[in-house]
């Protein structure tokens, strides 16, 4: 499974794209292109379909909730696109009836997804974590899920991140619509900046949570569209609370969407030590991780992280498919063994490190059915892509494991880079700030 690990602010001269504050509707045709472009890796979002390994909170497991919700979904998609369709033809009825037939196809595809969704907009993790539920209460996590997350679907990933972490997640629900309503959805935040019920809905959550003064983190943990919203909320915490209240925050995406990440500097940074400290930006940390074989990461982070100044935050890359958090990312990068606790080694964050993923693109597109013949994995190495500055590792310790792995010609692990990782089984990591 190749990693690409990219840092933050990576710059490409060459790229000149519409800026996302720009002509929102140049912003939607540069995104039907950009669609047009990655559809090869669409066939990747749902595969590997069989790999169960989390059991009953993989998404695709075939348990009756899990096949209700893939009922209830495939009938929205087959109804949504029929309504599409049907659309022009009621240019040839009335404009009364033609109103009279949108109001009953909504009412009941608001039913459907009335079934999905519940009327809960907050749910939190019911798994036993026993006395490790104690260890972290000056921390608040909190997960905005991506699109066609209903109610059972949500609480299956609060309960994975739950066991993966050792901390109770509180998740504010990014309610569907269907699929296809989801995208359009998608679509109208990413390039008109429009904040939803649930973005309004969630940025209340995270701005309470950071000004609680018990609290000295919060983690934000985006999947997929959650990442659209997560971005939009980051502009409005940066633009209305101080610095050092935002400081307490770090961001942690799966397959984002979006298609900016603002992280300004803090005018806050002083010397330590004889230099400049290294988190010196308004947020705290920001890690992407994508299977670059999975469309929605490739839509998203993975075709914006080379535009300066756009896109901040280090860019873990999996060679690999898929796009549900449960199943595609966290069984992958944070397995758990039989005692429900993450595994200390496992294939992808034991993989050795470049430093260069030039092409290596084109040949995610050129391996795509290799990689769907093979699990829905790709080969055996990581990249670590170094343009503007340093890869600078998170902690002292993992700096020295990184130095001398260099000095004896090994290349340094995927593990060493990654701070969220350091947060698995109730850990926390080294904080030099």
């Amino acid at each position: 499974m190749p990693v690409k690990v990219v840092p933050s602010q990576i710059s490409n001269t060459s790229e000149s794209p519409v800026p996302y504050t720009g002509n929102p509707f140049l912003l939607c045709w540069a995104d039907i292109l950009l669609f047009i472009k990655c559809a090869w890796s669409i066939v990747g979002i749902l595969h590997p379909v069989n790999q169960w390994f989390g059991g009953e909170t993989d998404e695709l497991y075939p348990s009756p909730p899990n096949l209700f919700c893939l009922a209830l979904h495939g009938f929205l998609i087959v109804w949504q696109l029929a309504f599409l369709i049907s659309l022009s033809f009621t240019l040839f009825f009335p404009l009364w009836a033609s109103l009279m037939y949108v109001v009953g196809v909504m009412a009941v595809n608001f039913s459907v997804c009335w079934l999905l969704n519940g009327d809960e907009s907050m749910r939190q993790s019911t798994v036993d974590l026993g006395p490790d539920k104690y260890l972290h209460e000056d921390e608040c996590w909190i997960y905005l899920n991506g699109v066609s997350v209903g109610k059972h679907w949500l609480q299956g990933n609060l309960e994975r991140l739950a066991l993966t972490f050792r901390r109770p997640i509180i998740g504010v629900h990014n309610r569907t619509y269907g699929i296809i309503f989801d995208l359009i959805q998608c679509i109208i935040e990413r390039n008109f900046a429009y904040a939803t019920y649930d973005i309004r809905n969630s940025y209340h959550a995270i701005k309470a949570c950071l000004l609680e003064e018990k609290h000295k983190k919060v983690i934000l943990i985006l999947h997929s569209q959650g990442g659209i919203e997560g971005s939009l909320i980051l502009d409005w915490l940066l633009s209305e609370l101080p610095h050092d209240i935002v400081h307490k925050l770090e961001i942690y995406t799966f397959g984002c969407a979006a298609n900016h990440f603002n992280n300004p500097r803090w005018k806050g940074a002083t010397q330590t030590s004889g230099s400049l400290r290294h988190h010196d930006k308004a947020v705290r940390h920001i890690e992407h991780y994508a299977n670059d074989g999975d469309f929605v990461a490739r839509w998203g982070v993975l075709s914006f992280i080379r535009i300066p100044n756009r896109y901040m935050g280090r860019v873990f890359i999996r060679s690999g498919m898929g796009h549900l958090l449960n199943q595609h990312y966290l069984n992958v990068m944070f397995p758990l063994g039989h005692n429900k606790r993450v595994l200390e080694e496992n294939g992808f964050m034991d993989r050795q490190v470049d430093f260069s993923s030039e092409g290596a693109g084109d040949r995610a597109r050129e391996g795509v059915f290799e990689t769907l013949f093979n699990g829905g994995q790709g080969g055996n190495s990581a990249i670590v892509e170094d343009v503007n500055s340093p890869v600078e590792p998170v902690s002292l310790k993992r700096a020295e494991s990184v130095l001398t792995a260099k000095q004896s010609n090994r290349k340094p692990k995927v593990r060493a880079f990654s701070r969220l990782w350091e947060y698995r089984n109730g850990g926390s990591p080294e904080n030099r700030y």
